[in-house]
């Protein structure tokens, strides 16, 4: 069971490489975060013993990661990248609330999704309060329309702060891919997703002007 899920991970790992390479970034990056995890993922800085210094260990690819949280981990898994910090963490499922799912990491950053689109973001800073993309249905059934799409962020005063864009949705250069083109108070972006059946499970997502985008593939459901 496991070993199918970590050969499904790794087919995510390509079509997210595809998701990335669809998307346009608003500051014009373009890094694939699985990429970048191959580098950087489980990176640690060089011991020393006896005055010599030790060659630090090979970085885990996002696979040996995903392979690691299905043996150990039971709960609901997902691998998120993050393109502007470069680098990857599997996530796990803390809480439920309805359709909302929250997931933490061990440094207590958190994603809650619906069904795997991003409704807020913790831990993080410049959180994502919460997010109300009148896209979505149009999103997950695969079809070309146009709605609003409000991200609330945390102020410095504890208040909410609205911003609103104007969206748009069509399908993608590659095949199964949906793009939500969405532009409003200066900034353009582009969220990718692969909808499976009205499931969300591999995407690509902004969360705003300084957290940028996060890839998203589902580990265990």
């Amino acid at each position: 069971m496991i070993a199918t899920r970590i050969h499904k991970a790794a087919l995510s790992a390509l079509l997210i490489a595809g998701l990335a390479a669809c998307g346009n970034d608003d500051t014009g990056r373009e890094a694939n975060p699985l990429l970048i995890a191959a580098k950087t993922a489980g990176g640690t800085l060089a011991g020393m013993r006896g005055g010599a210094a030790q060659e630090a260990p090979a970085p885990r690819t996002p696979e040996q990661m995903a392979a690691e949280a299905l043996r150990v981990n039971p709960a609901p898994l997902i691998l998120v990248g993050f393109e502007s910090l470069g680098r990857t963490q599997v996530m796990a499922m803390t809480g439920q609330n309805g359709a909302m799912r929250t997931y933490m990491a061990p440094s207590k950053e958190a994603l809650i999704l619906r069904d795997g689109m991003v409704i807020g973001t913790r831990g993080l800073g410049n959180d994502l309060s919460v997010a109300e993309p009148q896209t979505e249905a149009l999103i997950r059934a695969g079809r070309s329309g146009s709605a609003p799409r409000v991200m609330r962020y945390y102020s410095g005063d504890g208040l909410e702060r609205p911003l609103s864009f104007d969206c748009a949705t069509g399908p993608g250069p590659a095949a199964g891919v949906i793009l939500e083109s969405c532009e409003g108070h200066g900034a353009r972006f582009q969220n990718s997703f692969m909808p499976q059946g009205g499931h969300l499970p591999v995407s690509r997502q902004w969360l705003g002007p300084r957290l940028g985008y996060i890839t998203i593939q589902t580990l265990r459901p």
